[in-house]
């Protein structure tokens, strides 16, 4: 449609026609939005405004492919994590680039998950407990990980929503989201130690 307006079409009924079928409007209400002038001003801004959006979209591609070449080498373990609920192909990138394959740096995943952030802190002084927010721990793993938990809870029928919804009863939202986001690092923590896919229990 903005291609039309740039190359003059100035038919609103024509302009109207174009639209992407997924927008909410009326096509009555798109058409009379569209009546009025579009300049040559208005033009030029247009396709100042459509470079811009294709110079972009042209780097991203390019970023895409170099990423894309160095994720080589961890390919199979990438393919591996695709398989927890949640978590996407981008995301296990970011989990990799942040942790590594080689899970002996770390003891446990107790320690794992204890250095990416996802565990309380032991604010304690004198026998009361003052503050049970989680560390602040690696930032964009524990993003990473909470945009994760939050996709794995629409995931019906899955071990991980039946968690986030027994613990969200008790504990509220917030912190049921940080308990499935350790399991899901708990879960990556054997899988990438083991070598064994992911088992929904």
């Amino acid at each position: 449609m903005v291609e039309a307006l740039i190359n003059g079409q100035t038919d609103p009924e024509a302009l109207a026609a174009l639209a992407d079928g997924h927008l909410k409007t009326t096509p009555a209400e798109l058409e009379a939005s569209l009546r009025g002038r579009v300049t040559a001003h208005h033009r030029f801004m247009l396709r100042l405004h459509l470079d811009q959006f294709d110079a972009l979209d042209a780097a991203i591609a390019r970023i895409d492919k170099k990423v894309d070449s160095n994720v080589e080498p961890f390919r199979v373990a990438i393919e591996m994590l695709t398989t927890i609920p949640g978590v996407s192909n981008l995301s296990v990138e970011v989990i990799v680039s942040e942790i590594g394959i080689d899970m002996s740096r770390f003891r446990t995943e107790g320690h794992l998950i204890s250095w990416a952030g996802l565990c309380s802190k032991n604010d304690e002084s004198a026998g009361k407990r003052r503050s049970t927010r989680m560390k602040k721990g690696a930032l964009w793993l524990k993003t990473t990980l909470i945009q994760c938990a939050w996709a794995a809870t629409r995931t019906k029928g899955t071990y991980l929503h039946a968690q986030y919804l027994r613990l969200r009863s008790r504990r509220g939202p917030k912190r049921a989201i940080g308990a499935v986001a350790a399991s899901i690092l708990t879960a990556t923590y054997h899988m990438l130690k083991n070598g064994t896919l992911y088992q929904d229990t």
